[in-house]
């Protein structure tokens, strides 16, 4: 059945399609002059994703990050020849005035958390490729740029700011509309670039923002230029970043040819990962399918396979399931991860790209799992890891498991047929989550003699006894009394406060240590959450609803 008919059948799905293609951009140019790929924002008025209000000023919607995100694939796989990107605006005088207002006001409070969510995946997205791809990212700012405008500059390598007197930068979401940047721009100034706190609290507090010296002064940009020298500026500094690139300049790029995918009633399947719904009970399980057979493989035969090499094509369906999911199906809260396939050919296939990472086109598939697996890091669901006989947790697909709040491995009696899960090379720092740390170092605190105990098994088929011995696994029922095991634990998660839950997982998830992405997903993700359901936002008289109305805004003056 076609997405279509799909939405037919659940006409209180709001079903969002995340994949695209240059071809059908409504609001993104994408133009090369290797070495340098230019993004250039040219939104449509008319193109929302949803109606009721029009894009005006190079604002955005959901519409407006998907195409960025897939063009930013694009240059990723389709153009190694790239090395750096400027991101620029075809409007004038207008870079982008960030999220749409009368978008967010006519959303629902988990459209406007999942919008957010992934807007900042896409940035968190454009750092990544800066330090793992070769990529570098020039903001060429040439008109005022507010709000998540400026928070997609922030996430760019450097920001060119035209310094024509009237064009400024600014976070104008509280002084505005009672709310915060969600994507990332209060922690992005001071972990990033390091404004200092009492400029920032006069930046984030003035509507009008900063421009010309001050901006620069501040650290809020890194260069201004005359409006006559800005073009030849951002030419030659943009061709100044891709000196510093090692993509190469001759390879062949990888087309991502469209995913092919069934949408039905009873969920959502594509070649390797199939999504199978219970609304009774309020689940999803999710099963990822590894290759049967064992290839060693060399360069030449995976470029050929291009999009179709298992761990890429696995990858995107991992992330689009992903995406769509946690959109689309709200009320599935508990997500149930289950593996099938051959652990030896996902075993070949870890060293093979571990072997390989120099290459340009590996290395950008380790880095599509990269960012795919750290979507289920924030992802606001709960994560049960079901390992069976038959079940293929191993290497890249334990971070499956290691990415579950809990890990359920049946211990059957028989030897031939038991459950096994087994350890590679990639499970100690190739994925690592959004704190930096790889998801083994996270589970054991980085506690070396746990680390050390699990490297001396890898390549092991581990038993449930050896597994639960090791720290792998949660719990190793046997075979009498797995299945009510696993129903109470289920039945009885369901059963939790959804929002409760949210607040448990995102903090058991990343203890520890602390980086950007965490602060931004941790913490102001969740103030941005609790914000976007208080009065004085989304209020009658809450300053979002009555933007642009010409109505009074009324807060409520207690702090809380």
């Amino acid at each position: 059945m076609d997405v279509a008919a799909t939405q037919e059948t659940h006409p209180n799905t709001e079903l969002v399609d995340y994949q695209v293609d240059p071809a059908r951009y409504k609001h993104w140019r994408l133009s090369f002059d290797p070495p340098v790929a230019t993004l250039t924002m040219d939104v449509a008025e008319d193109g929302g994703l949803r109606s009721g209000y029009k894009l005006k000023l190079n604002s955005y919607d959901l519409g407006v990050d998907i195409e960025l995100h897939d063009a930013l694939q694009r240059i990723r796989f389709e153009h190694p020849e790239i090395r750096s990107v400027v991101i620029t605006s075809a409007k004038n005088r207008v870079f982008c005035s960030g999220a749409n207002i009368y978008m967010l006001g006519l959303s629902s409070h988990a459209w406007k958390v999942n919008f957010c969510k992934f807007t900042n995946e896409t940035r968190n997205g454009i750092e990544d490729s800066s330090a793992h791809s070769g990529l570098k990212f020039l903001a060429a700012l040439n008109g005022t740029t507010a709000g998540g405008g400026y928070e997609l500059a922030l996430a760019c390598d450097e920001i060119v700011l035209i310094d024509d007197r009237s064009s400024a930068v600014s976070l104008p979401e509280l002084p505005l509309l009672g709310v915060l940047p969600g994507t990332g721009g209060l922690t992005r100034i001071t972990d990033k670039r390091k404004v200092r706190r009492d400029h920032a609290d006069i930046f984030c507090t003035n509507p009008d923002g900063i421009r010309g010296q001050r901006a620069k002064d501040w650290r809020l940009v890194d260069e201004i230029v005359k409006p006559q020298q800005f073009a030849v500026h951002v030419k030659q500094r943009a061709q100044e970043l891709a000196a510093k690139s090692d993509r190469p300049a001759d390879a062949k790029g990888v087309l991502l040819t469209p995913l092919k995918r069934t949408i039905d009633e009873s969920g959502i399947h594509y070649k390797y990962v199939d999504i199978q719904f219970d609304r009774a009970a309020r689940t999803v399980t999710l099963t990822v399918t590894a290759p049967e057979s064992v290839k060693e493989g060399t360069l030449e035969e995976v470029l050929a396979a291009g999009a179709n090499w298992w761990p890429l094509q696995m990858a995107r369906e991992l992330d689009d399931v992903i995406l769509t999911l946690r959109t689309s199906e709200l009320d599935l809260g508990l997500w149930l991860i289950k593996t099938t396939g051959n652990p030896d050919s996902v075993l070949a296939m870890d060293n093979f790209i571990l072997t390989h990472q120099a290459n340009w086109f590996v290395r950008e598939v380790l880095g599509m799992m990269r960012r795919t697996f750290a979507r289920l890091d924030v992802t606001s669901r709960s994560m049960y890891a079901i390992v069976e006989p038959g079940s293929c947790f191993t290497g890249t697909l334990l971070e499956l498991a290691l990415s579950a709040d809990r890990v359920f491995m049946r211990d059957a009696p028989d030897a031939e047929t038991a459950a096994t899960v087994m350890l590679s090379e990639m499970n100690f720092g190739a994925l690592p989550m959004p704190n930096h740390l790889s998801r083994l170092a996270a589970r054991f605190y980085q506690d070396e003699s746990q680390l050390s105990v699990s490297r001396a098994k890898i390549g092991s088929k581990l038993s449930p006894q050896e597994a639960l011995a090791v720290g792998l696994v949660t719990i190793a029922p046997d075979d009498l009394d797995w299945e009510d095991e696993l129903r109470q634990a289920i039945e009885s998660r369901v059963a939790l406060s959804p929002d409760g839950l949210t607040g448990l997982e995102a903090n058991l998830r990343f203890g520890g240590s602390e980086t950007l992405e965490t602060r931004v997903f941790g913490r102001l993700s969740a103030w941005q959450n609790w914000i976007f359901i208080r009065p004085n936002a989304v209020g009658a008289n809450g300053a979002l609803k009555v933007y642009g109305t010409g109505a009074p805004v009324k807060f409520n003056w207690e702090r809380v």
